[in-house]
């Protein structure tokens, strides 16, 4: 699938004063070795609550023609896992129930619903009848590096086939469409790498905002800062 470019080119938490003045910016500071464990179950959970409570954001995922089961199931276990809301299917797609999607998505369909539509203008008209904006992400005259994208709000994010990319209605239907800047000597991403980088970037976008969640877990968030 088509989604990276090549060779193409943080932020500290805000906080207040002991006297409640303005806010100051936080450096990055490193965990001490000895609070560098790694996490348990219920650890984890409680991180992963601290994290939901910052994220207001919809993300959406729209697939058309991913024909490969276990790209689908990867797929499916990262949108849920960065809390995506629904999953279109359109064109020659794998469906989630296949046992190979399933395999590779180890029971995490069951947080993500998803809905299978005849045509990429069905599922386009469906993200934007929830209020969702469209981002084709594809390698194409007039796209945009991802970290430039419009990314903040409710968005949809919209790939395609694994060797074909996104078609051409896709990209004529999206209202952005974004690539994802890669410095290497390789062509291209594996369509579900490409699917977890997209995610990731939308929650960095909208966590970044809003700085590190507390939690007592011991873990260290996004300024750096553990407990």
């Amino acid at each position: 699938m088509s989604v990276t470019g090549a060779h193409q080119p943080g932020r500290a938490a805000g906080l207040a004063g002991p006297e409640g003045g303005a806010r100051a910016r936080r450096e990055p500071v490193a965990a001490t070795p000895a609070a560098r464990r790694q996490l348990g179950p219920t650890d984890v959970k409680r991180l992963n609550r601290s994290w939901r409570r910052r994220t207001e954001a919809r993300v959406c995922v729209l697939l058309e023609s991913v024909g490969q089961p276990y790209n689908v199931g990867s797929i499916i276990r990262t949108a849920a896992a960065f809390g995506a809301d629904q999953l279109w299917l359109c064109g020659d797609c794998a469906t989630p129930e296949h046992p190979a999607a399933r395999k590779t998505a180890l029971g995490t369909d069951r947080y993500l619903p998803w809905e299978q539509l005849p045509d990429i203008g069905a599922a386009v008209a469906a993200a934007r009848a929830d209020g969702l904006r469209v981002i084709a992400i594809e390698l194409a005259g007039g796209a945009v590096p991802l970290h430039e994208a419009p990314l903040e709000g409710d968005i949809c994010l919209a790939l395609g086939n694994e060797d074909r990319g996104c078609s051409a209605a896709l990209l004529a239907a999206a209202d952005v469409v974004a690539y994802i800047p890669q410095a290497g000597k390789v062509g291209s991403l594996n369509v579900a790498t490409a699917a977890a980088v997209a995610l990731a970037e939308a929650r960095r976008r909208e966590w970044a905002a809003s700085g590190s969640p507390a939690d007592d877990t011991g873990a260290t968030g996004a300024d750096g800062r553990g407990d």
